[in-house]
């Protein structure tokens, strides 16, 4: 019997750096890429120009369901419209939290994001990748960073992209998400017994990915 598409599943809290370190390790690889949190920020971002309440278990969960999304060259359609900025903005973000906690949103998407397992490989980066979505990816990885380290990162993004930001607002709301997130009744973000544990604040990204790719070496033998 032949062995399953390899997964590579990469989760942490938000602005832990993962997202960076999983393109990177998936260009490296030649495999696959899923952004999980990019469907839950397009799910935040179609609700909020719906003007539906992100609370609205029901219709958060039809929205979901139905997104008009295309990923391509490094840009993102929802609907039509190019939303790539809108995506990644800090409204977004903490909205991708608050829909995140509702179970009829997470059942809604897990097909979709199991349907980015082809060969060669899958790298996913998350908050439930190795938990939930791929809980027999042949690589587990558990990236964080302290809360400083992870506000300070968001910061320097934003003011990048031109955007007004306040360093103690954003610490406290990852502060906020992170209690959301580990809180949260379906499919909390937690450690799991068997991920690697990798702490990034005072790591550099090319040593992040290095690590990653030394123990997908390992893990391909064991």
């Amino acid at each position: 019997m032949s062995r399953p598409v390899p997964v590579i599943a990469i989760d942490g809290p938000s602005a832990s750096g993962k997202g960076t370190v999983a393109s990177r390790v998936a260009a490296a690889l030649g495999f696959h890429l899923l952004d999980s949190g990019a469907l839950y920020r397009l799910t935040a971002v179609a609700a909020m120009r719906a003007g539906i309440p992100l609370d609205d278990e029901a219709a958060l969960e039809r929205v979901s369901a139905g997104l008009d999304v295309r990923f391509a060259d490094g840009q993102t359609w929802l609907a039509g419209d190019e939303v790539s900025d809108a995506m990644r903005s800090e409204a977004a973000s903490v909205g991708a939290s608050r829909v995140a906690v509702h179970g009829g949103v997470r059942s809604a998407l897990l097909d979709r994001q199991r349907a980015f397992r082809q060969p060669p490989g899958l790298v996913a980066d998350g908050r439930d990748m190795g938990s939930v979505v791929f809980p027999d990816a042949r690589l587990k990885v558990f990236l964080t960073a302290s809360v400083e380290v992870r506000a300070e990162r968001r910061y320097k993004q934003l003011i990048e992209k031109g955007l007004s930001a306040n360093l103690e607002s954003l610490s406290q709301d990852l502060r906020e998400r992170d209690e959301r997130d580990s809180r949260r009744a379906h499919a909390p973000l937690v450690q799991l017994p068997d991920a690697i544990a990798l702490d990034t604040s005072s790591m550099s990204v090319d040593a992040a990915v290095r690590f990653v790719l030394d123990a997908w070496e390992k893990a391909k033998v064991g």
